[in-house]
């Protein structure tokens, strides 16, 4: 349940009369347009908000993935975890633009989600499959009818093969969409033939920092322009695009430019009626109820009913904020509406009964602002386990007063409402979950501006003159039906020497929720010791990787992992718990004292503890202190970027080399306060844009360059055995350029591109050494990639 802080800021964030403006800038436009992109991010923001907030325009954001295989700045999520964290914020995204939300990939268990870095749409297809990424872009076509499709990025070379795969699909779509042969089980779930009007590409570059578009865009056919500002706020529309982009905070987005952006040049690439030379993007599209009313196809009375409609809508809007008079404009704008929909002709409904039912259900959106009825819908608690009850509260505002209102929980199957006090402006409903109640769903397939998202929400119906408004509304936190009990294990993760200097490794099974015995399954000739507490390696340890299970009542047990930022609020992601064991050859460097400073992106201080290293995490007071205890210093990436203390220890960090010490750096981004000239102990330049500074492939070969040097031949004798089995990717942010002191180590590079130097590069200075590197060896410990430990005992060795 939110606590009385974090009610407050939501209603600081969200004043009534801001939501009553947009609930009725809604009804300006019978225009829906998508926006098609990889991530959660690629939206073009600024655009968006005025597309929807300045013209009116139902705006939707079409994602293919889930962002799972990204970076966070924020903290340790990764993978499926960071799939359901970037949901959230590409929800909370969508609802500070007023936009809905199509995925098409659902979460890193689909064929389409976020694999890492590729470099041209082949790559990606070779990994989504390209007719299956098309399919579900006509059905998101077919099901949501938008007029305009605009893809945030050009199909490129230079530019990240998801966006251009993204981008190829889009265009691929539109003609399949309108084919009645094509996937005709679409047909079969009630959707129709869909020919979208037009098809933009942006006519700017998607070059910069990352990437590197290698030709220009294509001319300006039509420009956008959205200067001015929109009412409800006094804010410019690109600002209003920034506070949106503020909630993508995992991916460091959220900037204040000196200048706000007012024009955003488009092409018109395809259009259904064969026109190019246009003023606005509505030009030849039926932007309202009026240009609807022209139709061939209705007859004179109903065209006449649905202009009284927009006339009446129009009326609404220019009464805000009298929500009197806003109510009977837009209860005699509903019934109208009504009338003409039962007039109009078989023909006309098959174009646009889709418009005239979103505006049915805006109207009776606004209709609930204006009047004030709904204030918040709670459950306690906000998840339930099987077999378990909870009470959700309805609360109504004041203006609900007089009117006829009724209530209806929505919620998943298995999971019912039983009303328990149903008067007065506090309605309660007793909710149970059947003990055969799924779990929820970790990854929704959209996100809608009018409410009804999430595992369960409320319709509210209310009287107005005549007229049953109904609308929905989602619960003040995401209900969902998890475990009674969950399972972690501590560590979840061992990694075990070959040669036997350590036989056993205590671990703890820790139960939250329902207090259940756990047991667990051991494989590969693992034992349990210590009477339970702890396990035992084989006599004979083979190299290779082992599981150990926990089991709940017989069965697998599961993780809940929760997410809690305040930018997203609540939810807790669910995966399979297991301990897993890896066996392999690995030396440590004699009387290397190791201090770690990270920022939450990586967990190489764990890992190198895990490994049986001695290990200190330093905080900003420690970093303060006395470092010559350390052998060496690991700076984790980012580091520079997001700790302030790391950033002024600079010079301290370079006497420590000076004096002796080894420094070693992993890969910083140009923009992670990364100064080439002052952050290490000598010039070091990050690449940009880092797409021609990464190898994304992760069976790249390696080169070793300098095949004697010390970190590639202690205590570990690196191989070729070592870069085998690597994970999504090599590396990235490599090193471009560098002072004379640093030696290159390595070579690679993805196919038919140059060989790039800059993946491992370490340089003498003073009596210590600095080493940087720019592979991922943090992902690869975290997926358990043996050549990653044994290279990481090299570069902290002492220097």
């Amino acid at each position: 349940m939110l606590s009385a802080r974090e009610r407050i800021e939501r209603q600081k964030s969200s004043p009534s009369l801001v939501r009553l403006h947009r609930a009725l800038s809604r009804l300006n436009s019978t225009v829906t347009m998508m926006n098609t992109g990889a991530h959660p991010d690629d939206e073009q923001s600024g655009l968006l908000a005025w597309l929807r907030l300045g013209l009116g325009m139902r705006v939707i954001v079409a994602c293919s993935t889930r962002g799972e295989g990204g970076q966070n700045s924020l903290g340790p999520e990764r993978l499926g975890v960071l799939g359901m964290m970037r949901t959230r914020e590409m929800e909370e995204a969508a609802r500070a633009l007023d936009t809905d939300v199509v995925w098409l990939g659902h979460g890193p268990d689909d064929a389409v989600h976020d694999f890492g870095f590729s470099k041209d749409g082949d790559q990606t297809f070779a990994r989504w499959g390209e007719m299956r990424t098309v399919e579900r872009l006509v059905r998101a076509y077919r099901s949501e009818r938008p007029d305009i499709v605009i893809p945030t990025f050009l199909d490129v070379p230079g530019q990240h093969g998801h966006h251009r795969a993204m981008t190829r699909a889009a265009e691929t779509a539109i003609r399949l969409a309108a084919d009645p042969e094509a996937f005709p089980e679409h047909f079969a779930e009630g959707m129709s033939p869909w020919q979208v009007a037009k098809y933009y590409l942006p006519a700017w570059s998607g070059g910069g920092d990352t990437y590197d578009d290698e030709v220009p865009p294509p001319d300006a056919t039509v420009i956008v322009d959205a200067s001015g500002r929109e009412p409800a706020t006094g804010a410019e529309y690109d600002r209003i695009g920034e506070w949106s982009r503020y909630y993508h905070a995992s991916q460091g987005m959220g900037h204040w430019p000196d200048r706000a952006d007012t024009r955003w040049p488009l092409h018109l690439l395809l259009a259904s009626d064969g026109a190019k030379a246009e003023a606005s993007v509505l030009d030849g599209l039926p932007a309202t109820l009026a240009d609807l009313a022209a139709s061939r196809d209705l007859s004179y009375e109903a065209a006449q009913v649905l202009k009284a409609a927009g006339s009446a809508v129009e009326k609404a809007i220019s009464a805000f904020p009298d929500a009197d008079a806003i109510i009977a404009a837009l209860t005699d704008a509903v019934h109208q509406l009504e009338v003409a929909r039962a007039a109009a002709s078989p023909a006309f409904l098959e174009l646009h009964r889709h418009r005239l039912d979103r505006k049915a259900r805006e109207i009776d959106a606004a209709l609930f602002e204006a009047a004030g009825i709904f204030d918040r819908a709670v459950l306690a608690p906000s998840s339930l386990s099987p077999a378990e009850t909870g009470t959700l509260t309805v609360d109504l505002a004041p203006g609900s007063d007089g009117r006829s209102v009724s209530i209806q929980p929505v919620l998943p199957g298995a999971v019912t409402a039983k009303p328990v006090a149903g008067t007065g402006n506090r309605r309660s409903f007793e909710v149970s979950a059947a003990a055969d109640a799924a779990y929820s769903k970790l990854y929704p397939a959209g996100w809608s501006a009018l409410g009804g998202n999430g595992e369960a929400h409320v319709v509210v119906s209310a009287s107005f003159g005549g007229h049953t408004a109904r609308a929905t509304f989602d619960l003040e936190e995401p209900f969902a039906v998890l475990p009674a009990s969950s399972v972690a294990m501590d560590p979840e993760a061992i990694i075990a020497p070959l040669d036997g200097t350590r036989r056993e490794w205590p671990v703890s099974p820790t139960v939250a929720g329902k207090d259940t015995p756990v047991s667990l399954t051991m494989e590969g000739g693992w034992s349990l010791a210590q009477g339970g507490q702890a396990v035992r390696a084989p006599d004979k340890l083979v190299a290779g990787l082992s599981t150990i299970t926990p089991l709940v009542g017989g069965r697998p047990a599961l993780r809940l992992t929760p997410i809690v930022y305040p930018h997203i609020g609540r939810v807790t992601h669910r995966q399979p718990e297991a301990l897993r064991v890896l066996a392999l050859d690995l030396k440590l460097p004699q009387s290397a004292r190791i201090a770690y400073v990270g920022a939450g992106a990586d967990r190489v201080g764990l890992w190198l503890a895990r490994m049986g290293l001695d290990v200190t995490e330093l905080d900003a007071k420690a970093l303060a202190g006395d470092l010559s205890q350390y052998t060496t210093i690991v700076v984790g990436i980012f580091a520079f970027g997001f700790r302030k203390d790391l950033a002024a220890a600079t010079e301290k960090l370079h006497r420590f080399v000076d004096a002796g010490g080894h420094l070693v750096t992993l890969y910083h981004r140009p923009t992670d306060g990364w100064d080439p000239l002052a952050t290490p102990p000598r010039k070091l330049e990050v690449g940009s844009p880092s797409l021609r500074w990464r190898v994304t492939d992760p069976d790249a070969e390696v080169t070793v360059l300098v095949p004697d040097h010390v970190l590639l031949n202690g205590p570990n004798l690196i191989g070729p055995q070592d870069w085998s089995g690597w994970n999504k990717e090599r590396g990235l942010y490599f090193v471009s350029r560098w002072d004379e002191a640093y030696q290159p180590l390595l070579s690679m590079h993805d196919v038919n591109e140059q060989p790039l130097m800059g993946a491992l590069v370490s340089a003498l200075i003073g009596k210590g050494r600095h080493t940087h590197t720019s592979l991922v060896l943090h992902h690869q410990m975290d997926k358990l990639v043996p050549g990653a430990f044994r290279l990481m005992a090299n570069l902290v060795q002492p220097a």
